[in-house]
């Protein structure tokens, strides 16, 4: 295992983690979330490290890593293409992405990002009324929360609207001193996730044109046991990609473990 960072085109500084050689898997992590709260991402790198050079970085804002103002959606497609050319080689590469990350991965390879396959657990999407849709003045209510020294209303703000949670929860949540300040200093970030989700939360069909570019292999994940939305939204974005196979998979709450998601990682690359 080694850690370094890259440099993308604004010159910000993305920091990673890297285990094993090979052929790249590169991971990238939903909203919030960065290597130091994701440890399933270092036990599932560890699973692949034998025949993989996996790269878990973080996101800009978040953990290590800068986040050079203004922010816009393509920098973070830019990020992940110097991972992939400066930390990976420039090897053909496959990406793994959880929850809004993998909106983000999507919208970079719709962009021409770099990558030989794209696997995704649980993206973002609505196309039902199984939950109230995210307003559409979102982020810019999250961006002025953020601009007014309120982080900790921003924070609330994705519990609430934009994952679901009861506002008794969030407020108890608000008692763990440490947990809350760690989202906090994130909560920046928040609105980039929003960003890249647009308005893919609006309990509207997808439109078949929105990743219409993309001809790599997709795998299109979600747990067995997730919220129905998510694996509804799951199974719309896989039906409007040619090249995407849609794999229900044990798992829980928006999320599965490092053997079972190894596994499935493992075969996607070997059968494509």
């Amino acid at each position: 295992m080694e850690h370094g960072t890259v440099t993308s085109a604004d010159g910000t500084r993305i920091a990673y983690t890297a285990w094993g050689g090979g052929e790249p898997i590169i991971i990238v992590d939903g909203a919030t979330a960065h290597r130091a709260t994701t440890p399933e991402n270092a036990a599932t790198a560890e699973l692949l490290a034998d025949r993989h050079l996996v790269i878990n970085y973080d996101r800009r804002g978040r953990g290590e890593s800068g986040d050079t103002a203004p922010y816009a959606r393509e920098r973070e497609f830019e990020d992940l293409a110097a991972v992939i050319e400066q930390a990976a080689g420039g090897a053909p590469s496959t990406v793994f992405a959880w929850s809004s990350g993998g909106n983000m991965a999507l919208n970079a390879v719709q962009a021409g990002a770099p990558v030989a396959r794209l696997a995704l657990f649980e993206p973002n999407a609505l196309v039902d009324d199984a939950r109230p849709p995210i307003p559409s003045d979102y982020v810019e209510r999250l961006e002025a929360a953020i601009a007014d020294g309120r982080p900790g209303d921003a924070v609330a703000l994705f519990m609430t609207t934009a994952v679901g949670m009861p506002e008794e929860f969030v407020t108890g949540m608000r008692q763990n001193d440490e947990v809350w300040a760690g989202l906090e200093r994130i909560a920046p970030t928040i609105a980039h996730d929003g960003r890249q989700i647009g308005d893919i939360m609006s309990g509207r069909p997808l439109d078949p044109a929105r990743w219409d570019g993309i001809r790599i292999p997709v795998l299109v994940m979600h747990g067995t046991g997730t919220w129905p939305f998510l694996a509804a939204g799951a199974r719309a974005i896989a039906g409007i990609l040619p090249t995407a196979t849609l794999k229900p998979v044990p798992g829980e709450n928006h999320g599965t473990t490092a053997d079972v998601l190894a596994a499935e990682l493992r075969t996607f690359i070997e059968e494509n």
